[in-house]
């Protein structure tokens, strides 16, 4: 079985669920799973987790995010993108200085309401299914984060910009709030994932390459390693005669490791064996003072 974690290129067409079943045929395993759902319209980064990486789905899922939208004014649709049915248009007629004013209003943390036609699950049924059967349920909104914005280019009624965000936003949301306080329709005519936490456009492979290269007996070329999730945490290593403790998924001390230091002690921990073998991450349980494993990765 692989494990570790491969940046997938979704291209248009595909749902994530799509690139997952694709995945599961070349690797020839079951256990696999995708990061966050993108639009079948969408394209861009999908981090996909093989074998024991999957523990770490729910992390990449957490994680900020980048995209490349095109905002088109004037024409509101049933999905809040181009693909859907149109419900409203109406002539933009609009200083491009306005629009660069209230698009950019939108940084900091904002509240938005779900959409219809989104994969959030409301009472075990995905929104998505009920507006397909016509039905519109009430979502609460929920707040969010828009870190930055750069309007890439204007050229009314689209505008081109990159979005850099917290999970759970709705970049078709995104646009449609845009049109609201500008007092026109708008919608979302493209968009790309550009970054998921470290994961970046440039170093994405489509289905296509990772089939080559899979049978090609090359895939450790295009799949990391678990550990990548936690690059940014500090890292220490398990004295050998504390090794037995350490593969049993049991608390460890910090005299068992070489390099434990006190700073430390407020972090999530990467630990590993004198092999350099990936186990854990690990946390500082102030009141025993020993570090309890959060998630076990080791094979």
């Amino acid at each position: 079985m692989t494990n570790g974690i491969i940046n997938v290129y979704k291209e248009k067409g595909f749902t994530s669920f799509d690139v997952v079943a694709k995945l599961r045929g070349i690797f020839k395993q079951k256990k696999i799973g995708h990061t966050g759902t993108l639009d079948p319209d969408a394209t861009g980064v999908l981090p996909v987790c093989l074998g024991k990486a999957t523990r770490v789905c729910d992390l990449l899922t957490e994680k900020d995010k980048e995209y490349e939208a095109v905002l088109l004014l004037g024409k509101k649709t049933d999905t809040g993108d181009i693909s859907g049915t149109v419900l409203e248009e109406k002539e933009v007629s609009i200083e491009e200085d306005v629009v660069r004013h209230a698009i950019l209003s939108f940084v900091g943390e904002i509240e938005q309401v779900p959409p219809m036609y989104s994969a959030l699950k409301v009472n075990g049924q995905k929104l998505c299914d009920l507006a397909r059967q016509g039905i519109t349920i009430e979502r609460k909104a929920r707040k969010v984060k828009i870190y930055e914005i750069q309007i890439l280019e204007m050229n009314l009624p689209r505008v081109r910009f990159l979005v850099s965000c917290s999970k759970g936003t709705y970049i078709r949301t995104l646009c449609e709030d845009i049109g609201g306080k500008l007092g026109l329709p708008s919608c979302m005519e493209s968009l790309v994932r550009t970054r998921v936490a470290d994961f970046t456009l440039d170093q994405a492979y489509s289905l296509s390459e990772i089939e080559k290269l899979v049978k090609e007996n090359r895939a450790e070329e295009i799949v990391q390693k678990t550990d990548v999730v936690f690059k940014h945490d500090p890292a220490v290593m398990a004295k050998q005669k504390y090794e037995k403790i350490l593969y049993n998924g049991n608390r460890m001390k910090p005299e068992f490791f070489y390099d434990y230091k006190e700073e430390y002690n407020n972090s999530n921990i990467r630990v590993y064996d004198e092999k350099k073998n990936f186990i854990g991450i690990y946390k500082l349980d102030r009141e025993r003072m020993d570090l309890k494993p959060i998630k076990i990765f080791m094979e």
